[in-house]
């Protein structure tokens, strides 16, 4: 087993939210200062920037997982991340069909910039990327297996736009096996008001907007073998009760 440190929620700038400054070549750059080993950068309801963080991320020797930080129709934010490449980008295809088509004003929620491989922006995304989208989260379990992909609850202990928050419980149907939390400390609360998090893996991630919020080495996983495949096998696995 391979012990690597990890960031698997980190905003470009497509993301509105996320600073100017945070396009792949420098997330790329500082989770290297940082001696990341694994980063995924999880925009509002796009994938865009995947291609040109995972070119970057070749040359630095980081594994880059695709992914996205979706919206549901519950307004529920949730990481989705990928096998390939490919699949994240169908799957992008597939969430800008579903998004409510509001144009972005710069001025109010910032820009949102597309990069290429060469770290040079080529365009900007024209609807709003951080509105919900027409897909309910109790579809995810269906709509993931058909783009290869996982889906995690992303800060299920926030009071705004998280599972807990917007739904109030975990659905009984449920199937996802892994769940991001802000607050580690506030795992065995959680636990136990809702025991279905005892069979999932738990991961904690920085949520990055700027690039000194990348986080340091301080969070592992145990993967059977360094690979984007290795990552998601390892957060895939249902713990035992």
């Amino acid at each position: 087993m391979n012990k690597l440190s990890y960031d698997l929620h980190v905003h470009s700038c497509l993301s509105p939210c996320g600073d100017e400054d945070m396009t792949p070549a420098n997330i790329i750059g500082m989770a290297a200062v940082k001696e990341l080993a694994i980063i995924a950068v999880t925009d509002h309801n796009s994938c865009k920037n995947c291609p040109a963080v995972m070119s970057m991320a070749e040359q630095y020797g980081i594994l880059a997982v695709p992914g996205m930080e979706l919206c549901t129709m519950e307004e529920v934010h949730v990481l989705c991340l990928f096998a390939k490449l490919q699949d994240a980008m169908e799957f992008d295809a597939f969430v800008s069909t579903k998004l409510i088509k509001i144009p972005n004003n710069e001025k109010i929620f910032g820009k949102q910039e597309i990069y290429n491989t060469m770290d040079q922006c080529i365009g900007t995304e024209p609807y709003l990327l951080i509105n919900a989208t027409e897909i309910p989260f109790g579809q995810l379990d269906e709509i993931m297996k058909r783009y290869h992909g996982i889906y995690i609850p992303a800060h299920i202990d926030k009071n705004a736009n998280s599972l807990l928050s917007n739904l109030g419980f975990i659905p009984p149907d449920s199937r996802f096996s892994c769940a991001e939390i802000r607050d580690v400390g506030r795992l065995p609360e959680l636990r136990q008001s809702n025991p279905y998090l005892n069979q999932c893996n738990i991961i904690t991630n920085s949520d990055a907007h700027t690039l000194a919020s990348i986080n340091e080495p301080k969070n592992f996983l145990k993967v059977r073998n360094r690979s984007i495949e290795g990552v998601l096998e390892a957060l895939s696995i249902r713990l035992s009760l």
